[in-house]
């Protein structure tokens, strides 16, 4: 038995967590003197790391007190998250490599970028990033230690540490999601600690501590940039590019410890065969580490590097080598497994060890690692000369908003997109260069580019642990296509980054008739949201017309807003509409008469009033905390809709009356009584408004309010044929079965409210779910169907395909005076799909209009 188990053992026999508590030093090499005047983590918590889950506050005081005390350590705040706490970058090197740290980060980006030749005599850059999810927070309190060790060890051992390498340390990726786990831990931690998985210290409620603030996985945002964790962290990363990234982790409690490579079929295709050469060279260290302790890991199995948008992966499309470190969680302090006892001490030791061996391989492979980051563009250069695409030609004409936040992603990765000189005609589609841009593929972000523009639909290993496609045009839905040598040839763009559309906002007229905005803008319904919380009176079009304005006769599509001066409005109201057409650069225009040229007149019946909305969603245990947060997300930051998130549990004390929307997303509603289910059934019938997504949505089918039905589980497994596979295939055939995340083509029905603002039927959705809703028998109340052959990118197996085409995407239809929508998809999926996002403004906003 190691001291560790032994220490734990005894303490438990004591039946006190002071009794045997380790010291910060039992964690670090022995054997090490350390500078006296550097303090330890105990020093500053009270207690050493382990005995408490540390606070995120308690963290960043520790580091800046490092910072303070250390010349061989810096601090950086290189952000705040969405509860304002800050994140931080430490850079840990020797004095010398401090003094002249500018230097040497010009000097390693030269190498990357511009093939500036590199020295031995360069130190590696290695970033080291912890718990990007709250509750595996054994990476968090492992950084105090390691980070202790680089600012206070003493000896030739340390000095060539340092000399050599600059250690970029991030941590707590997720510094929210750490404070709610800490918290939870802390308060139901014993004197005696209860080692029972069934205490309620080690089962979380709702939400865990894994996701932050709005419930989002951290670690599926590198490339998507959701986030303002997620945009500190790449904007550092973009101005370092380091060798090597770490990025610890935890995983299931029986489990032991993971560590890269992993499956190397499942690698990213775009990623270098010699990342996998080097990462397994590191991994021999990782194994040498863990073997002089006895702990239990593997290496090659589970886990993958396919999806480029996490914190292991994401680093492999730009040359530097991402690798992922999974410790068995204790969950707690203490918690009994299939492997033993496992303490919170445990789990910090294997993060501290990793740590260290990560060190000493990357010093023992510095040369290799220098010469795979300098020959990467390189490499990648020759890729770009044999491709045939030579790029991507992206439009958008109706909605500028849309399209300039998929270029802040690009610029935040520094993906090069340029305007277009001249209009281009590709495949008989002519893309104005006024609404358009280009995308080369000759360019150093080149494996990023092909990525995140992909259709692949076959892989050479179809089982994937995440999605595998993210495509972000088409989350976007924008048009593009790909530029070949013939049409690159007759191309003309310019030779500086295309900039963020701004629209020439019309001036308003005082005494106006009426004044309108158009739907069609991503931003529409924040500016309806903030007039009519501004108590400022509103229509919307049911169907388009044209009307006379002070800029002269503008066309107006179906689900256009229009304000009414004739009404009792705000004695403000031009002021405010002003400065809210500026704030998010929406055109308003001045309408002059409330007779159209074409269309409905300004005081239509079709012309319906829209009110503010008062909406509810359906949280607590059960519910897909994932789900529940990306709408919360886009209806709180995008839109500005406040949401009452409610417990399922509360729902039979519940007055519904006052809600005018009800979301059920994901979850499992089974145990919910039957008094809910009739207040529910009440409730929409008497005029409420009812939304379902995925599972969400067979709820309400399920229970009758949604005039559609899935298709059973049991006849999409009768479409799996398994009479002559192998006991060895169970794993490619489940895979088979499942959706991990691909893209799909709906055709949208323009016509219908939840249609409006949409320009083409064309509408790429996100699954990643097998359900199927079968085409409803009722005419007028299918919003959205799958295409024949829907498959857009990612993979799907045939059988699946078969079973989506023709199947319904979404269905919306009267339920007594009240309305019910249901989404097969998550239209909001990681906050990115800006495409399919704007189908939930509508739920809200447009229902009034459905009448079948």
């Amino acid at each position: 038995m190691n001291l560790k188990r032994y220490c734990t053992t005894l303490f438990l026999l004591l039946l006190s967590s002071s009794a045997l508590a380790l010291t910060d030093l039992d964690y670090l090499p022995k054997a090490i003197s350390y500078d006296s005047n550097i303090p330890k983590p105990a020093d500053i918590l009270g207690t050493p790391v382990g005995t408490w889950h540390v606070r995120h506050d308690q963290l960043v005081r520790y580091m800046e007190v490092l910072a303070e005390k250390s010349d061989r350590v810096s601090l950086t705040e290189t952000g705040r998250t969405h509860e304002n706490r800050r994140l931080l970058l430490m850079t840990i090197t020797s004095p010398e490599n401090q003094k002249n740290i500018d230097g040497i980060q010009k000097r390693h980006l030269n190498v990357i970028e511009n093939g500036e030749a590199p020295n031995k005599s360069d130190p590696l850059i290695l970033w080291m990033g912890y718990s990007v999810h709250g509750d595996e927070s054994s990476g968090s309190n492992a950084s105090l230690l390691v980070a202790y060790y680089l600012a206070a060890a003493q000896g030739p051992e340390i000095d060539e540490l340092l000399n050599n390498n600059v250690v970029l340390l991030d941590p707590a990726i997720n510094p929210d999601g750490l404070a709610r786990f800490a918290h939870w831990a802390n308060m139901h931690k014993s004197q005696n600690l209860v080692s029972d998985p069934n205490n309620r210290e080690l089962s979380q409620r709702w939400p865990r501590g894994r996701v932050n603030h709005y419930w989002f996985d951290l670690n599926r945002d590198w490339l998507l940039l959701t986030h303002p964790e997620s945009r500190a962290r790449i904007k550092q990363y973009q101005q370092w590019r380091p060798h090597v990234l770490t990025d610890f982790h935890e995983m299931g409690t029986n489990s032991t410890f993971f560590f890269q490579p992993g499956i190397s079929s499942r690698k990213n295709p775009w990623t270098p065969d010699q990342n996998v050469k080097l990462t397994e060279a590191l991994a021999d260290f990782h194994a040498a580490a863990l073997d002089e302790t006895k702990q239990l890991y593997f290496t090659q199995e589970s886990y993958d590097d396919f999806y480029y948008g996490k914190g292991s992966t994401y680093p492999d499309a730009l040359g530097s080598i991402g690798i992922l470190f999974e410790q068995a969680s204790s969950r707690g302090h203490l918690q009994d497994t299939v492997n033993g006892t496992l303490a919170f001490s445990d789990t910090i030791q294997n993060q501290v060890t990793t740590s260290f061996s990560t060190f000493k391989g990357a010093l023992a492979n510095k040369q290799a690692l220098i010469e795979y980051q300098s020959g990467f563009n390189q490499q990648t250069n020759e890729l770009i000369k044999d491709d045939k695409v030579k790029g991507y030609v992206l439009s958008e004409s109706n909605d500028k908003s849309r399209f300039n936040e998929l270029k802040k992603i690009f610029q935040q990765h520094k993906i090069e997109h340029y305007p277009l000189n001249k209009d281009a005609e590709i495949d008989d589609v002519t893309y104005s260069a006024v609404d358009s841009l280009f995308v080369p593929t000759d360019q150093p972000r080149y494996r990023l580019v092909k990525s995140i523009f992909s259709t692949r639909k076959r892989f050479v290993d179809n089982t994937f642990y995440d999605v595998s496609n993210w495509n972000l045009p088409l989350a976007f839905n924008l048009q593009y296509t790909e530029v070949d040598k013939g049409d690159f040839r007759r191309l003309s763009f310019a030779d500086h980054p295309a900039e963020l559309k701004q629209d020439k906002l019309p001036a308003l007229k005082a005494g106006a008739y009426a004044y309108g905005f158009g739907w069609q803008d991503y931003f529409a319904p924040k500016l309806l949201q903030r007039l009519l919380q501004n108590n400022i009176q509103v229509r919307a079009a049911e169907t388009p017309f044209s009307a006379k304005t002070s800029s002269g006769i503008i066309s107006f599509s179906s689900g256009s807003i229009i304000i009414p001066t004739g009404l009792e409005q705000p004695s403000d109201m031009m002021e405010k509409l002003r400065a809210l057409s500026n704030e998010l650069n929406i055109p308003v225009w001045s309408i002059e008469s409330g007779l159209t040229g074409q269309g409905i007149d300004l005081g239509s019946s079709k012309m319906r009033p829209i009110t503010l909305p008062k909406v509810m969603m359906v949280g607590g245990l059960g519910v897909n905390q994932y789900e529940a947060g990306e709408t919360w997300h886009y209806l709180d930051t995008r839109v500005g809709i406040p949401v009452s998130i409610i417990d399922k549990d509360r729902l039979a004390k519940l007055d519904m009356s006052s809600y005018t929307h009800m979301i059920w997303v994901s979850g499992k509603y089974s145990d919910l009584p039957s008094e809910v289910i009739e207040k529910v059934a009440y409730w929409v019938d008497n005029g409420g408004v009812l939304i379902g997504q995925q599972s969400g949505s067979k709820f309400l089918s399920d229970n009758g309010w949604l005039k559609a039905t899935f298709m059973k589980q049991s006849e999409i497994k009768d479409a799996f044929n398994a009479s002559k596979l192998m006991f060895g295939d169970r794993e490619a055939f489940a895979a088979k079965q499942r959706i991990a995340g691909a893209v799909f083509e709906t055709k949208l029905d323009l016509s219908h409210p939840l249609g409006f603002g949409y320009s083409r039927e064309l509408l790429p959705v996100f699954r990643n779910t097998n359900d199927v809703l079968l085409m409803p028998e009722k005419p007028f109340i299918t919003v959205a169907k799958y295409v024949e052959k829907p498959l857009m990118a990612g993979y799907t197996s045939d059988e699946l395909q078969d079973l989506i085409s023709d199947s319904a995407a979404i269905v919306a239809h009267r339920f007594g005076k009240g309305k019910v929508i249901g989404f097969v998809n998550n239209p909001n999926f990681r906050g990115v799909w800006y495409g399919t996002s704007r189908l939930f403004s509508n739920a809200i906003y447009m229902s009034d209009f459905i009448d079948e």
